[in-house]
């Protein structure tokens, strides 16, 4: 019985170094945002940090109307975090309901100088 139960555990031990750990969410400091902008796609909002950083967010869903009104967010019990996956938006004066995807990094495209 000893010895099954070992071997039960070392296979459980086993099969847990194997799944590989989940990543932390992305979190964005509310206070840090300097500023957003909604893309044309109605499905993406870059963040633009103080620090520089851009950060994009892809919602789950496209959110028709969000280009042309804006949103608002709430941020529950006073936190101070944004983290990927975990908050909503509203749309201005639709309501709609929009849920946020993930936070990636985000370059912009450099600007072309026109030659002329």
């Amino acid at each position: 019985m000893r010895t099954l139960v070992s071997a039960l555990t070392a296979a459980a031990i086993a099969a847990g170094a194997v799944v590989p750990a989940a990543a932390a969410p992305v979190c964005l400091t509310s206070y840090l945002i300097d500023h957003t902008s909604v893309q044309k796609d109605n499905q993406t909002i870059l963040f633009y940090m103080k620090d520089g950083k851009v950060f994009a967010n892809t919602l789950m869903s496209a959110c028709p109307s969000l280009h042309f009104h804006g949103y608002v967010m709430n941020i529950p019990g006073g936190n101070e975090t944004i983290c990927s996956n975990q908050q909503s938006i509203r749309v201005l004066v639709t309501n709609e309901v929009c849920q946020m995807g993930a936070f990636t990094p985000y370059t912009p495209a450099a600007k072309v100088q026109d030659k002329s």
